[in-house]
This record gives C-alpha cells, structure tokens and sequence, in this order.
C-alpha cells in the first residue's frame, strides 16, 4: 500500500504584481493631468491687497502677469530697493511693456487676441506713479482690458 505524502506549504501565498505597472501608470497620469506648473519665477516681493470684490478670471490661458514691487532679497543688491517692473522671468523699463504686450499677443490665436487680459499684480505698498506709468503705456499699446489681483477679503464672525 503506498503512502501519500503530504507537502505543506508553510508560507503565504505570493503577490500577483502584474497589475502594479498599471496603477503605478494611472498615479503618474492622475499627478501630472492635476498638476499646473509654475509659469514664471517671481522675482519681486508682492503683497496683494485685499478686496472686497473679486473676480476670477474665466481662462488663465489668456492672460498675462506684469509683476510691480520690490525686488527679493537676493535682487536687492543688484537692483536696489525702489520698485521695479518684472516681465516674464526678467526686469524691465516702461518702455519694455509695448515689446511684452506684442510678443504676448503674437502667441495667441488670432480669435483670442481680442480676449487677452493683462493681470496686474502690484504690491501694497508701491506708489502710484510707477503703476500710473505703466496703465499709461498699456493704454499706447491698446492692451486695454486689464485686471488687477488682489487677496479676499476675510470676514470674520464673531
């Protein structure tokens, strides 16, 4: 009569790791759709004021940031503590912001050019003068529908 021997398995059985790449795909997928990058290094300090109304622009595509305030820390050295203008990635002069608002529009599609909006976002805490010479100079370049941000509001209760 023959025995049978009985083999013990002693251990967990494995994990299937044939579905891992696929999920490890689709977490890729998820973070990079969710995900916005930063366009522009800012390389003045702004505080925004706060407001009482905001609006939210409807397509950031179309719109482009003008930056006015103090350079940072590491900038200051170099280009002092007065305000300054920052377009894209780099300081400019008044006279610059024609060249910006031209190269700006000429990235667009010819039906949203009409609809570019320049953001404006000023420190608290700069004078008018620099802020009047630049709407000024958007005014020559007929960039004329200009937003400006600003912090909400906070109310509190108590």
């Amino acid at each position: 009569m023959a025995k049978f021997a009985r083999k013990d398995k002693g251990g967990t059985p494995t994990i299937s790791t044939a579905s891992l790449p696929d999920i490890v795909f689709m977490i890729l997928m998820f973070f990079m759709v969710s995900t916005s990058m930063r366009q522009t290094d800012r390389l003045v300090n702004v505080t925004l004021p706060q407001a009482s109304e905001v609006t939210k622009l409807e397509r950031k595509d179309l719109s482009s940031y003008i930056y006015i305030g103090t350079p940072t820390s590491q900038y200051q050295a170099r280009f002092g503590n007065d305000a300054r203008i920052q377009l894209n990635d780099s300081f400019k002069t008044i006279e610059d912001i024609r060249d910006f608002v031209a190269a700006e529009r000429e990235a667009l599609s010819e039906s949203d050019r009409q609809l570019m909006t320049i953001s404006l976002k000023i420190d608290e805490d700069t004078r008018m003068g620099i802020v009047t010479d630049v709407k000024q100079e958007l005014r020559r370049c007929s960039a004329l529908k200009i937003m400006y941000a600003a912090r909400k509001k906070v109310v509190t209760a108590y």
